[in-house]
């Protein structure tokens, strides 16, 4: 990780733990708004508008937090709007890298992520993270969250490039942020607080809260009578948030991570939300099993070996 934005050390999946050995992910340090008037979003500063050509997300296909925003890149028709770079799906020891099985970083030649944090900031204290959204314009990073680029999204570029979905449908905003949270909680992080997990209590108490959500998603969804999606025919944020976890799951967390009590295959209604989302026009395109294979399996904490399986017959019929 960076310190006083000098790399002091060698990458390590979990690099913050409590005293329960439960793992405790990074906050996000870049939390700027892209916005119509460039006026100030709900965090940090203004001076950020809505231009096409002028962001760019630097993403690896393996992060599901990266591929939310590139789902909603896609979803909201932003494709053009908003250029990608994506990143080595193999974590070096300095992290995220340049080239590779992804793509050289065209804006500054940068080696590996960290570089682009430095140059964000050259005292910066933390680790380097995806997803990256940079504005090319002032040379700046704009935000590192993936929940506020997702945000920013949906509403932003609408005088660019207009849609008729909403990822955050005002009349559902409370219900959409209510079951964010607790998927997050629970499945999105909790995959990775299972995976990560130091103590046997650790990951017995997140590989639990994983399928308790599971099932309460598969009857919620059982129970739906007007669509595939968690609010109906409409997809939400929520279903974004939700389909990235689950087209990995099968391939990757139910081995890599431990997550062995049931596949999303023995679930009819989540392997149904799975197969209507990658209908959808362009998310197809956000998933790549080549990169989510070779990302996961190439951790040695977790896979010492590097050796790397095929995905389950199901799920490669599924993306074939």
């Amino acid at each position: 990780m960076l310190v006083d934005g000098k790399w002091t050390e060698d990458w390590q999946p979990v690099q913050k733990a409590d005293k329960d050995g439960r793992f405790v992910r990074q906050t996000s340090a870049f939390r700027n708004w892209i916005t119509p008037d460039a006026a100030p979003g709900p965090t940090g500063t203004g001076g950020f508008k809505a231009e096409a050509g002028r962001y760019r997300l630097y993403v690896a296909l393996i992060c599901p937090w990266a591929s939310r925003t590139l789902a909603a890149r896609a979803l909201k028709g932003l494709e053009d709007v908003i250029a990608v770079t994506v990143v080595d799906p193999q974590l070096t020891d300095q992290g995220w890298a340049f080239g590779g099985r992804g793509e050289a970083d065209p804006l500054h030649a940068s080696e590996f992520m960290h570089g682009l944090y430095t140059r964000a900031d050259p005292h910066y204290t933390g680790r380097a993270t995806v997803p990256v959204l940079w504005d090319e314009k002032q040379d700046v990073m704009v935000n590192n969250e993936s929940a506020d680029i997702l945000a920013m999204l949906d509403s932003a570029f609408e005088g660019i490039v207009s849609s008729d979905l909403r990822l955050r449908p005002e009349g559902l905003l409370d219900q959409v942020e209510a079951l964010n949270a607790d998927i997050y909680d629970r499945l999105n992080n909790g995959v990775y607080k299972a995976g990560f997990a130091s103590s046997q209590k650790a990951y017995d108490e997140a590989v639990e809260g994983v399928f308790a959500s599971l099932d309460m998603l598969e009857a919620r969804l059982e129970g739906q009578a007007d669509g595939p999606f968690l609010f109906g025919g409409a997809p939400t944020e929520t279903d974004v948030r939700l389909f990235v976890t689950l087209v990995r799951f099968d391939a990757a967390y139910h081995n890599i991570f431990k997550c062995n009590w049931k596949r999303i295959a023995d679930y009819p209604r989540l392997q149904a939300h799975t197969e209507a989302m990658l209908a959808l026009p362009g998310l197809r395109g956000t998933v790549n099993m080549a990169h989510i294979l070779a990302g996961y399996y190439s951790v040695k904490a977790l896979n010492p070996t590097g050796i790397t399986p095929k995905p389950p017959a199901h799920v490669a019929a599924m993306l074939a």
